[in-house]
């Protein structure tokens, strides 16, 4: 599987988890400040490094999830950069969610430049 390809499978896994949660919450998430979706950014990132440190894992979560989170957390902090802070839920889910294919759109764009210019040096 090539980057575009390996980018493409993730990101459907992680739309997938966006789009389940706002058919329970719906575009709540449109009144955090970012210090609050950076926060639950900081949070899942220290949950990861912790059980790296640590060498245990205690609850049965998949730590995959943690990094679906930090990618879905990461994309509604930037709406929010281009959007502003809603003081009430101010997208429909179809906005929201093309709100969101337009961001990873635009992550995907930058990544394979990078790639590019680096060799995929990362891999």
């Amino acid at each position: 599987m090539n980057t575009a390809e390996q980018f493409d499978a993730v990101l459907s896994k992680c739309h997938g988890l966006f789009e389940k949660k706002g058919k329970d919450y719906g575009t709540a998430w449109r009144i955090l400040r970012l210090p609050s979706l950076t926060d639950q950014i900081f949070i899942k990132a220290q949950r990861l490094r912790s059980i790296e440190l640590k060498g245990e894992q205690l609850v049965d979560d998949p730590l995959e999830g943690e990094f679906i989170g930090i990618l879905n957390y990461s994309i509604m902090a930037l709406i929010q950069l281009d959007k502003g802070i809603a003081e009430q839920p101010d997208m429909n889910w179809a906005e929201a969610s093309a709100a969101y294919i337009d961001k990873a759109n635009e992550a995907k764009k930058l990544m394979l430049k990078k790639n590019h210019d680096y060799g995929e040096a990362w891999r």
